[in-house]
């Protein structure tokens, strides 16, 4: 079947970027410490934010962010911060940016005490994506009893913009849970 005779969820829209990303990955259930991390700091980022914008500047962000190499961000100091807050490629809003160095630093505790961020993260949802059954956009929820409850926890490990919403926007992308619209093509494939 040709991609664009496809039913997706309507928030891809007709972006060649977006329903990439739709696609391949949104929902897609993520395992990767690395991956987990970039996704954080890019949900952190979107506040206030459309996420076609940030996903414009991933590229940027992966270069700015070596990679979303853990440790080397947590080692970020105050002169990579001051260039990165001159790094047109990024949102240079200097809590988004602390917020990414201070929450590497939260990762490698995390990773310390529970083996991996996979770990620790997938616990929430007891290992396994929860699968919603959505009709349209407008039955998605901004947040959850679940996302709040990650939430409290996160931030008393120390991470920063990971209020409830985010984490529930988080949760979504890394496919914690099935939220296509089940019209939606990926729907199906995400619910074997």
């Amino acid at each position: 079947m040709a991609a664009s005779a496809l039913t997706r969820c309507a928030w891809a829209g007709n972006d060649d970027r977006m329903v990439a990303y739709h696609d391949m990955e949104w929902g897609t259930p993520l395992h990767d410490d690395r991956m987990l991390f970039e996704f954080l700091v890019l949900e952190g980022a979107q506040a206030g934010l459309s996420w076609s914008t940030i996903l414009n500047k991933r590229e940027a962000y992966r270069r700015a962010f070596d990679g979303f190499d853990i440790a080397r961000v947590a080692d970020f100091g105050e002169e990579k911060i001051q260039a990165l807050l001159g790094d047109a490629g990024i949102v240079r809003n200097r809590l988004k940016i602390n917020a990414a160095v201070s929450n590497a630093r939260a990762v490698l505790k995390v990773q310390a005490e529970f083996g991996s961020l996979d770990a620790y993260l997938w616990q929430f949802v007891d290992g396994k994506p929860l699968q919603n059954a959505f009709k349209t956009l407008s039955e998605l929820p901004a947040q959850t009893p679940l996302s709040v409850t990650m939430s409290k926890d996160l931030q008393a490990r120390g991470f920063r913009f990971v209020g409830p919403t985010i984490c529930y926007a988080f949760m979504q992308a890394v496919g914690m849970v099935n939220d296509h619209t089940i019209d939606c093509f990926r729907h199906h494939e995400l619910n074997q």
